[in-house]
């Protein structure tokens, strides 16, 4: 018996080894180490061009999204026209039977874009998923479907990048900046929650301010949000409390991934990501008979913004229905189809080396430099002599070859002082005339600034409205 006794508990003691043996072989197995800033935003940077999305309820109304509804919160800056008791019973009408997520993907794919940014929470605090924290939201329309579901099941069937608006701040609930904010921070997180575990991949979450104090608990929701999407490129707004007027803060804290000038282009800055978020119209939400920016109004700015070594995120307010509206869409379009034609000189390439100037842009990859010239010099009482010449500062690197990729001929000449490239006025494009230069080394560092270049000053912002 005492044999069997011990054979017994020999077998028990060693399943027992083996049984606690199998957690510990996959505890030791070591897990990924999260990705580097620079590898969650390599392809952000090669993107260059995506489109903003700012859409809800008051597109029946055709006012600013959130910005137009009337104030009902002292510790928010909304002073809008449209009666609280009016503005958020919007939501009971809104019924966009002609929206598509595939019809917005296939028009931004159309347009040349890379990624998508959705307003799934504006700062009116209604939310275009069907949210467990919030009954404030698409499911209580009439529509009832779920557009944030929708338009990311579309985005990753078309391998297009999507990513989240999202407004930390509620202007419509209560408990907002107020004594018992730390249970609105707890409603915000949940919903983050939602936004980040129900949809796939994000690739962007992209946090908006209104000037005012940010009391969003950042120790905790920073974490939060790359634990549930541990690629996600993140902007610098969750942190920012300066106001509209005197410039969004150009920082970037060390839990965010780049910053964004407002309708404006930002200045050169080759060292810190940074997006322009503007208009295609006047203002964010769709707007009846809006004046739309014109094509070439659309490539200065994507230009400008890839010369300075920054993306574009170009927004459009889809319409009631759940339609983007066909004036957006043919400048889209038009868009699309010049970056079809010249798309390397856009796509995947660093600002410079050159800075921008009232002449235009320059882009460079490998060892080639695009030059853009959106504007010409008048000849007529040019005191130079070189109304017919756009002259650059010199290089470091010496030019072999020059072509010009929108058509003709173009004379190029380097000097140790600079460069300066003539084309015949036959040969000019309204557009852009886009001419690339190939040097005996690496453009990114032929300027004689060289790689290093600090940014430029910035402009002033444009009004409020994000």
């Amino acid at each position: 018996m005492q044999r069997l006794f011990g054979f017994l508990v020999f077998v028990l003691f060693g399943c027992g080894l083996a049984c606690s043996a199998e957690p510990a072989a996959d505890a030791s197995k070591a897990a990924p180490p999260p990705p580097s800033r620079s590898e969650r935003m390599q392809w952000w940077r090669e993107a260059r061009f995506g489109m903003f999305i700012h859409w809800g309820p008051v597109s029946l109304k055709g006012t600013e999204i959130s910005w137009s509804r009337a104030n009902s919160n002292p510790k928010c800056p909304n002073k809008g026209p449209i009666p609280v008791a009016v503005y958020d019973n919007l939501y009971k009408e809104f019924n966009p039977v002609k929206f598509s997520g595939e019809e917005w993907v296939a028009i931004a794919r159309s347009a040349g874009m890379k990624y998508m940014v959705l307003t799934a929470k504006h700062c009116d605090g209604f939310l275009l998923w069907p949210s467990k924290v919030s009954d404030y939201n698409i499911s209580q329309t009439p529509f009832k479907r779920d557009v944030c579901g929708e338009l990311a099941a579309a985005a990753h069937e078309a391998d297009m990048k999507i990513g989240w608006y999202f407004s930390p701040m509620d202007w419509r609930d209560p408990d907002c900046r107020t004594a018992h904010n730390a249970e609105f921070v707890k409603r915000m997180q949940g919903e983050l929650t939602e936004l980040l575990s129900n949809y796939g991949k994000i690739d962007i979450l992209w946090f908006d301010c209104d000037g005012q104090p940010v009391p969003w608990d950042q120790a905790n929701t920073y974490p939060l949000v790359r634990r549930l999407q541990p690629n996600l490129v993140i902007n610098n707004r969750l942190d920012t409390t300066r106001d509209f007027h005197q410039g969004l803060p150009e920082s970037i804290g060390p839990n965010a991934d780049y910053y964004t000038p407002e309708q404006r282009i930002g200045g050169f800055d080759n060292q810190r990501p940074w997006e322009t978020c503007m208009t295609l119209g006047t203002q964010w939400a769709w707007k009846p008979n809006d004046t739309i920016k014109s094509l070439k109004k659309c490539i200065d700015i994507l230009v400008r913004c890839a010369g300075g070594d920054g993306n574009l995120l170009l927004n459009v307010g889809p319409m009631p229905t759940g339609e983007i509206e066909p004036r957006q869409v043919v400048r889209l379009k038009e868009m699309g189809d010049w970056l079809r034609q010249y798309g390397e000189s856009i796509y995947s390439t660093r600002g410079g080396p050159w800075r921008p100037g009232p002449w235009g842009a320059a882009t460079c990859q490998g060892n080639t430099v695009y030059v853009h010239i959106l504007q010409w010099p008048v000849a007529t009482g040019d005191s130079t002599g070189r109304g017919d010449k756009i002259a650059l500062p010199a290089l470091t690197k010496k030019i072999v070859s020059s072509k010009v990729l929108t058509g003709g001929t173009a004379s190029v000449k380097q000097t140790d002082v600079g460069v300066e490239i003539s084309v015949p006025p036959a040969d000019r494009k309204e557009l852009d005339t886009l001419v690339a230069l190939e040097l005996d080394g690496p453009a990114f560092d032929a300027g004689i600034f060289s790689g290093r270049l600090r940014p430029m000053a910035a402009s002033r912002p444009g009004p409020p409205g994000n």
